[in-house]
């Protein structure tokens, strides 16, 4: 099993930053490449550019702790919440009933 995970191409988790402005202030902000991937999926979702999405939602860590400690862990955990809301969407009846057909 280590192997799907060890085995897996490298540029999926090299290291990629990018320049943002979160609340103004220009900052760099470093994740692994796959989870760049899922941000800009959210900000996607969202209707928003990434640099948007990661300042609103910046600013609303700050309205609801008054700081944003470690804000790249932050994002890291935000990415594992948004593909578990992925997996608890219901599959389309068409791709979850196949087995019936044998019947």
């Amino acid at each position: 099993m280590c192997q799907i995970f060890a085995g897996q191409d490298p540029s999926r988790y090299e290291y990629v930053t990018r320049r943002v402005r979160l609340n103004g202030q220009s900052t760099s902000v470093r994740l692994e490449r796959s989870f760049w991937r899922i941000v800009d999926q959210m900000a996607e979702k969202d209707g928003v550019t990434t640099p948007a999405f990661l300042s609103k939602l910046h600013a609303e860590v700050l309205e609801q702790r008054g700081e944003a400690t470690n804000f790249t862990s932050l994002l890291r955990c935000a990415c594992t919440i948004h593909l578990g809301e992925l997996q608890q969407i219901p599959q389309p009846l068409a791709a979850t009933s196949t087995s019936f057909a044998a019947e």
